[in-house]
């Protein structure tokens, strides 16, 4: 226990905070998700700092707010300069750091431009299709080389929501074999694994053998009322990739897609679909990442290398997957989006069958691990480290006052791709939100409306809760800003 931990870092990609059986959600199976629950410490109250994927990324892996890091867009051109991923301080401490899967700390159309990461083995594949790099695409070389496998007659054109590659074949396999092969390597100091499939991300396609499990029929509806249709109309010109709200009632397309159309379903909803269906199908996703989490912690027991293991699962942001009428992700900031899972374990030193509420952010991740590894927290990051409630030396009910999520012009990959700006400010039970230049806002009330279905912002009988949550809001985000570089003198 005097040795420095292994870190074994587990990102999903959309996954939403209701899709682990042990936290009350009865029809998903996640047994290896529920046993590894009763094993760690469980942050039920997790919010991401953005609802998409390159400012969240950002954000978890430098420990700073993107206010501050100026890490805002999908497709980003460069990484910032100045700004130091936590994997790259591990390195420079003596870890061997590798990765698998995607990183998405710039544009990944072909292949993404590394930052200084620190990863001496990087694995690459943003996502499984066969549209980037082949020379860049590990996943891809994997299917070729060991597996006698086209990639492109394996991904065929097929929608949206259909059943996909077989089990065996899948991107999230590839991801835990590599990871196996990872730590089998011989080295002399500690490692960093960070392991980030692209599930549960659209398209919803499943292997077969999962996608059989789940009868659509004995799921619940997405949240939904009739009234979301019209709800939703005022926020159109807000960048979302659903644009118009759908009843998610209605049937699942038909018609044939072409290959480009097939490609752009990852994030342009049909219209029309079964929220049902597309639970279903979702939900096979999780538990295939499900089945190869737990293989891999097996393999790691066996290996004699989890005993002094820190393991962290989460997501990076969640998914609509219906609620409100609304599939995917966008400048919206609902639960499904905003609000994700998050474990982390390590035996002997982190809390067993833990469940803390207190409001927690992906920002918290980076100076946790440091100080958990025994290695300073520069004065830069903004993040507060959850290490004193993994040990059981601080309250699980308490960690923060609120907790911050932004939209910052950060998609353009919407069919309204408008240079949306807006902002969540969450206290634990008044959520208020503000689309930036519009007048719109959102002011939900989560302990007597739960569903986000009653929107407070305009009503008269609220204006005294509103000017103060504004107020509350305002110097939260004001707060995420970096005061710069360490004053070292008075002038």
């Amino acid at each position: 226990m005097s040795e420095r931990p292994n870190i074994l870092w587990y990102c999903t990609d959309q996954q939403r905070h209701d899709t682990i059986g042990a936290l009350g959600n009865p029809h998903i199976n996640t047994p290896e998700l529920d046993a590894f629950c009763a094993r760690g410490t469980t942050f039920t109250n997790t919010y991401c700092q953005s609802p998409i994927c390159t400012p969240s990324r950002g954000s978890f892996l430098t420990g700073r707010y993107p206010a501050s890091t100026h890490i805002h867009r999908n497709g980003a051109a460069d990484f910032p300069r100045g700004e130091t991923l936590v994997t790259k301080m591990f390195a420079d401490a003596g870890y061997d750091c590798g990765l698998a899967g995607k990183l998405h700390l710039t544009s990944a159309k072909g292949f993404e431009k590394r930052t200084d990461d620190g990863y001496r083995a990087f694995h690459w594949s943003h996502h499984p299709a066969p549209d980037l790099d082949p020379a860049h695409h590990a996943y891809h070389r994997w299917l070729e080389d060991e597996k006698g496998v086209d990639p492109r007659e394996l991904y065929p054109p097929r929608g949206f929501c259909a059943a996909g590659v077989p089990a065996e074949l899948h991107q999230t396999t590839w991801v835990t074999e590599t990871a196996i092969r990872f730590v089998e390597e011989k080295r002399d100091g500690p490692w960093l694994l960070s392991l980030n499939p692209f599930d549960p991300h659209p398209p919803f396609d499943p292997p077969a053998s999962y996608l059989e499990r789940y009868d659509p029929a004995s799921l619940p509806p997405p949240l939904f009322r009739p009234e979301d249709i019209e709800r939703q109309k005022a926020f159109r010109a807000i960048t979302q990739q659903t644009v118009d709200a759908m009843d998610p009632r209605g049937a699942m397309p038909t018609a044939a897609l072409s290959e480009a159309e097939a490609r752009a379903s990852a994030y342009k909803p049909p219209e029309s679909f079964n929220g049902q269906e597309v639970k279903a199908a979702y939900y096979a996703m999780v538990e295939l990442i499900d089945h190869e989490f737990g293989r891999l912690l097996k393999a790691l027991d066996a290996m004699g290398e989890l005993d002094n293991t820190i393991v962290i699962f989460h997501s990076d942001h969640g998914e609509m997957l219906g609620d409100h009428g609304i599939l995917y992700k966008g400048c919206r900031f609902f639960e499904g989006l905003v609000h994700v899972p998050m474990i982390v374990s390590w035996p002997g030193r982190v809390g067993e069958n833990v469940r803390s509420d207190a409001l927690v952010e992906l920002v918290d991740i980076a100076p946790t691990l440091l100080e958990a590894a025994g290695l300073p927290v520069p004065s830069a990051m903004q993040g507060t480290s959850l290490w004193p409630i993994l040990t059981g030396a601080a309250d699980p009910a308490h960690h923060k006052p609120h907790v911050v999520c932004e939209f910052n012009d950060a998609l353009g990959s919407a069919s309204n791709a408008a240079s949306s700006h807006g902002s969540m400010y969450f206290d634990g039970r008044y959520k208020h939100i503000v689309y930036h230049g519009t007048g719109l806002g959102e002011l939900f009330d989560l302990e007597t409306d739960p569903g986000e279905f009653v929107n407070l912002f305009d009503d008269p009988a609220h204006a005294g809760l509103r000017a103060d949550l504004m107020r509350r809001h305002f110097d939260a985000m004001m707060g995420t800003s970096s005061a710069g570089a360490e004053r070292i003198s008075i002038y």
